[in-house]
Order: structure tokens, then sequence, then C-alpha cells
């Protein structure tokens, strides 16, 4: 089993809850990272919902949080918006987030992947759920584990 801090450090983390505080100056959407050495659960967007649980991402005002889910030894990932998100936006709406994502994690790249995939949720969900400038971070940005 690999260990989570060989994947992703303290600096890296670092950098990533920076992507995450940049992204949500585009959106009042809320962003949140979850990774793991290895999924408990059957199927991986199982767990994502049970962490999105969890984390009391469905207590934002406007249902608008986002997970990026990671389990590391399994290889998945998983992008899980709240109602608000899934009500007004396409079925597709993460694909492209989650083939940036995707496509840096085959190289190992799992900082870089999570980064610019923060940044393109925070961009995309702009349209929807743009920055008030009232906003309040109803979500902390550090990453769970």
């Amino acid at each position: 089993m690999s260990d989570i801090t060989s994947h992703i450090t303290a600096e890296d983390e670092k950098e990533i809850i920076k992507a995450i505080k940049k992204a949500e100056k585009n959106t009042s959407g809320e962003v949140r990272v979850h990774i793991e050495n290895k999924c408990p659960e059957e199927d991986a967007f199982d767990r994502a919902l049970q962490i999105f649980e969890k984390l009391e991402m469905h207590n934002t005002e406007l249902q608008n949080g986002v997970l990026f889910y990671v389990s590391l030894e399994d290889r998945y990932f998983v992008i899980c918006g709240d109602k608000g998100i899934n009500d007004v936006v396409e079925t597709n709406f993460w694909n492209a987030t989650k083939d940036i994502v995707i496509s840096h994690f085959k190289k190992g790249a799992y900082k870089q992947g999570l980064i610019d995939g923060i940044l393109k949720a925070g961009e995309e969900l702009k349209h929807y759920f743009p920055y008030q400038s009232d906003d309040i971070n109803e979500l902390s940005d550090d990453i769970s584990k």
C-alpha cells in the first residue's frame, strides 16, 4: 500500500489549497478535496457521496459544494456536485474537468491534476454561481484524508 505523502507532499497540499482559494474567487461554489489510499467501498461514487455527507458539504446555502475524491491505490477519481449544481448544469458538466485531472494523474502528476481541475471547476461554476462580494467561505479549504 502506498502512502498519501508519497503522492501529495505537505508542500503540494499548500499549493492545492491555494488553487481552491483562487477557484473560489470565481464562484460562490465551495470546493473540497478528499484523498485516501484505498476506497473501502465497491463503488467509488458511493464512497465520494459518503465523504460528501461526512464533510457536511450539503450544508451550503446554495447547495453548490463540489468534492474532488481521490483513492490513490485504486486509481479512482470522482467529482461530486451538490443538488444546487446538479439541478442547473448539463449531465456531462464535469467531463472536461475530469479529463484534465485524469490526464495528469496518468503521468503521476497528482498535484498538478488537482490544481488544474480545481481551477477549471471554478471557471465553469462561475457561469452558474458567480462570486458575490459578500460571499463567505462556508466550507474549509483544507484537504481531508
